[in-house]
């Protein structure tokens, strides 16, 4: 009773963020219509592993208690082989991973759908060691965007671009899909928000993309997920879930702030270029 009581005390002592991770067994909360879709896949396959480490358990201590030795004389039951039990462990994993393989792709397809309609579009540039936000303004074209590609979704952009100093804000509209088209002009990064629950790679020479629609208003976190260099742990930036009319404004703030581009920043001719040299020197580095 008093090991309870003790419990129940550290718990009535938690904060309302460490209770609500109690009742959810320390699943996560998502924030958005495509993390809801991935939780359901982690507590489907959490479900399944618990019941199969719950049978393997029983067996366990089945065969522990049924088969123990009685007397110091007894001699058990040499069994070679048991044919219908080496058929069942061989093919019930297979059946487990063909349903997980299943399940797994039926979420990343709805995730990724590329059919789903798109109600912005943002280009992302993840740099040596910190974000750029380009948010488009006036009405969205295509947002299908290449590498060589110089056409963008929108005529004009505001911007906001963090440095290792200044962590950068992302705003979001609520109950909007965004599509994010992620871009880099060095090495690998990865963009992602823990409580969107989705990441992707963000690769050089190529243009990964995916789409969240945030169902929370409120203040969240992002960060790089991939080693990128020596300030890799710098890579953060706060996201704001807002009303469509808070985004606005703020997009608002930006143009009155100056910033403004006839396109996105996404690194163009320095692309190439190491940091700390001109471009002239660069090429004569790799010319010797």
């Amino acid at each position: 009773m008093a090991a309870v009581g003790a419990g129940v005390l550290v718990v009535s002592g938690c904060s309302d963020r460490t209770q609500g991770q109690w009742k959810r067994f320390a699943m996560p909360d998502p924030a958005s219509e495509q993390g809801e879709r991935i939780l359901s896949l982690w507590q489907g396959a959490w479900i399944a592993a618990l019941i199969t480490g719950l049978i393997v358990w029983g067996l366990i201590f089945y065969a522990i208690i049924r088969f123990r030795r009685r007397n110091a004389d007894e001699i058990p039951v040499q069994t070679r082989y048991n044919l219908p039990l080496e058929i069942f462990y061989t093919i019930a994993p297979v059946i487990m991973v063909i349903v997980f393989f299943a399940k797994t792709v039926d979420t990343q397809n709805y995730v990724l759908d590329e059919d789903r309609p798109v109600d912005n579009c943002m280009e992302i540039t993840g740099q040596q060691w910190s974000w750029t936000f380009n948010y488009g303004v006036g009405e969205k074209g295509d947002c299908d965007v290449t590498p060589d590609t110089t056409e963008f979704p929108y005529e004009s952009y505001v911007y906001t671009a963090g440095t290792g100093s200044d962590i950068p804000d992302l705003y979001l509209p609520v109950g909007e899909t965004t599509r994010f088209n992620l871009h880099s002009p060095d090495v690998i990064h990865d963009f992602g928000v823990p409580g969107f629950l989705m990441k992707m790679d963000v690769i050089p020479g190529r243009v990964n993309h995916y789409a969240i629609t945030p169902t929370t208003i409120g203040d969240f976190k992002g960060k790089c997920y991939e080693l990128c260099g020596t300030y890799h742990s710098r890579m953060l930036f706060n996201v704001h879930v807002v009303s469509r009319e808070d985004y606005d404004a703020h997009l608002r703030e930006l143009e009155a702030a100056g910033n403004t581009s006839d396109l996105p920043l996404i690194g163009g001719e320095y692309a190439s270029t190491q940091a700390g040299l001109e471009a002239g020197q660069q090429d004569e580095e790799e010319a010797e």
